[in-house]
């Protein structure tokens, strides 16, 4: 009865300390982890949402309570900027994501190389709709870059976001996919294909950023999470599951 009693008084403090995070798709491999580190050393709980960055986007503008915006891009966060829904004027790019090639290990597709979106056996390719996510605007300008588009366009199976994009590929529903290196580097994305890294001077940097909200309840614990972010230990973990520093 006591321990109840206990956690009833308690529960309160935990709730209030929980942070609402809207994060990017491709982060959905990669902060599970980083958060429950985070929880560990700092008892602050993260509350995440993944999907696209214009999705959370769009949610932030339409009122939706997060304390921090992830995007896996710089002009989500300026949008939300630009909408005076920020406490500052400039995001902070907290990654860097690298566009990469992936097929299963059962594919046809052998040794597997840029040529391979060449091969007329290749009938279908999933990438992230450009409109709503920013490895899918890479990899449209990745295949225009490469002089690829046009040949492609009738191909491409579209997905909403960069985690539904590797789920086409994984399953089957697509032979190859343009997608995040966060995705590929993922326990079962792994152990079933294998990929190679677009070129980078094919699409612009994807520059990953952050935002605190301005009307967030827990700014201290939303500032205290981000410099946690950008802390050489995170950072050197982000490194190891897809994503480089900013800089």
């Amino acid at each position: 009865m006591y321990r109840l009693l206990l956690l009833l008084l308690f529960a309160p403090l935990a709730n209030a300390q929980a942070l609402r995070l809207a994060a990017a798709a491709d982060l959905q491999p990669v902060l599970p982890p980083i958060l429950a580190e985070f929880e560990e050393q700092t008892h602050i709980h993260v509350d995440a949402s993944y999907k696209s960055s214009a999705t959370l986007a769009t949610q932030i503008q339409n009122g939706a309570p997060f304390d921090l915006f992830m995007a896996a891009d710089l002009s989500f966060p300026q949008r939300v900027i630009s909408e005076g829904l920020a406490d500052a004027d400039k995001p902070v790019a907290y990654a860097r994501g690298t566009l990469v090639l992936w097929v299963r290990n059962d594919s046809p597709f052998r040794p597997l190389s840029v040529n391979t979106l060449r091969d007329p056996a290749l009938k279908t390719l999933a990438i992230a709709n450009a409109q709503h996510a920013p490895y899918g605007r890479a990899a449209e300008a990745s295949l225009k870059n490469l002089g690829l588009y046009d040949q492609l366009k009738s191909k491409l199976v579209v997905a909403e976001n960069i985690a539904q994009t590797a789920q086409y590929v994984d399953s089957g529903n697509a032979q190859a996919g343009l997608i995040s290196l966060t995705s590929v580097l993922s326990e079962r994305l792994k152990a079933n294909g294998h990929y190679i890294a677009m070129p980078h001077d094919s699409y612009p940097p994807i520059l990953q950023g952050a935002v605190i909200l301005k009307n967030s309840a827990h700014r201290t614990q939303a500032h205290e999470f981000l410099d946690y972010l950008l802390s050489p230990p995170v950072q050197k973990e982000l490194a190891a599951r897809g994503l480089e520093p900013a800089s």
